[in-house]
């Protein structure tokens, strides 16, 4: 009883101790993102140059045909497959109750609400997000932010938010880029593959969208990609311990990314969108 008691007792202290760590990182983050944001006028006033070189970088990449063409041909092409593989199930799953007609109308709502969202901003944490932890990364271990600071160069705002405004900048028209791929998908996979009458489908599609609708689509996105920057930047900011350090630190973002957007999506999802599914070009309000 005594050792078990023991081992109980040490396992709810090592518990407890990452707790803390965790909350104590959060409020890392939230001080560096209030950094990043406070940053803002001094970066579009000094460093405009920097944050259009970023913003190529961002978009295209260096060897953009050779890795998928950039940023955009990763966020379309993840768009195409998930589309893809929803408008099967969503066929399939409405053919069960004899209403394949509406596979347009499901199609819509499924990927401007929740799907090509989610999709574009995992593409970009996994493709940007990695990139922005390792270079600000391994700056830090080979002393150059320390170098910036030393010469008066504010750094977070030189490093992190001429990165967050160049991502603001790229982030909707990849996204709609990631989008358009996704509505073309679902199109071709219903009407082209699975037989279905091409007004049909057009006319539910068009009734479940509205412009409303379509701004908090792109708004998700945009605060997706703030929420990757932040946490990006910053862990690669503060990473430590040599190379191994930038990797740990890479994987961690990486990670810590993910399960925030996934939070922040249930949240803006119903906040949005409400708890009631509403299709006013139908007058399902």
């Amino acid at each position: 009883m005594t050792d078990t008691r023991i081992r109980l007792k040490r396992a709810s202290g090592a518990t407890l101790g990452r707790l803390k760590g965790s909350f104590e990182g959060l409020d890392g983050h939230i001080m560096f993102g209030v950094k990043m944001f406070a940053g803002i006028p001094m970066a579009i006033a000094r460093y405009r140059k920097h944050i259009l070189t970023e913003v190529g970088n961002i978009s295209f990449g260096k060897a953009s045909l050779l890795s998928g063409g950039g940023t955009i041909g990763v966020v379309g092409g993840m768009a195409i497959v998930a589309a893809v593989m929803v408008s099967i199930e969503i066929h399939r799953a409405l053919g069960l109750l004899g209403f394949t007609a509406l596979s347009g109308l499901a199609g819509s709502i499924a990927n401007t609400q929740a799907i090509a969202p989610l999709i574009a901003s995992l593409a970009i944490a996994a493709k940007v997000g990695t990139g922005f932890t390792a270079q600000l990364g391994s700056m830090r271990v080979s002393d150059e932010i320390d170098a910036l600071d030393t010469l008066g160069v504010p750094s977070i705002t030189f490093l992190a938010t001429v990165r967050m405004l160049a991502m603001l900048i790229v982030i909707a028209p990849v996204y709609m880029v990631g989008l358009l791929g996704a509505y073309l998908a679902s199109r071709f996979v219903i009407v082209g593959m699975l037989g279905e009458s091409s007004g049909t489908y057009d006319y539910y599609f068009r009734q479940s969208i509205t412009p409303e609708y379509f701004a908090y689509s792109i708004l998700m996105t945009v605060i997706f990609a703030i929420i990757i920057a932040v946490i990006c930047c910053s862990y690669g900011y503060n990473a430590g311990g040599g190379p191994e350090g930038v990797g740990r630190a890479a994987g961690t973002a990486v990670r810590t990314t993910i399960l925030t957007i996934a939070l922040a999506a249930m949240v803006l999802v119903f906040g949005l969108y409400g708890l009631t599914p509403t299709i006013p070009g139908m007058g399902l309000e």
